[in-house]
């Protein structure tokens, strides 16, 4: 069975840091290029980050360059999201989702991600 499993979410001030987490089995984890996608109440959701499976290389939405960074370790299937200098329009579920394709840019569509994650809540408050 396919599973990603995101946790690490909670409420923090602006400012603050949290750090996202997604486990993932039941797929060969190493050949797929991972994405973290939020989605805010009333909002579609939208690409944050993502880091391919061939190289490590990384994108990242241009409101969270410089804040954001995206890792991965293949030796335990994990993935993170490390979120610094949070901000109020941080506030989102954020979702982990994998792609069949070797390298991953934030130009791949939603639609094109083929397992997902139920999603961590992340609240940031002013």
């Amino acid at each position: 069975e396919v599973q990603l499993v995101e946790s690490g979410g909670g409420e923090v001030q602006a400012g603050g840091s949290l750090r996202l987490s997604c486990a993932a089995s039941g797929f060969s984890f190493d050949v797929y290029s991972i994405g973290w996608f939020r989605q805010a109440p009333g909002k579609e959701r939208e690409g944050v980050s993502c880091i391919s499976a061939s190289d490590g290389s990384t994108d990242y939405k241009d409101s969270v360059k410089g804040r954001f960074t995206i890792s991965r370790d293949n030796a335990k299937n994990m993935v993170y999201l490390q979120m610094n200098n949070l901000k109020p329009e941080d506030t989102a579920v954020y979702y982990c989702a994998a792609v069949g394709m070797a390298i991953a840019t934030m130009w791949i569509p939603v639609r094109e991600y083929d397992y997902w994650g139920q999603g961590t809540e992340v609240t940031v408050s002013s």
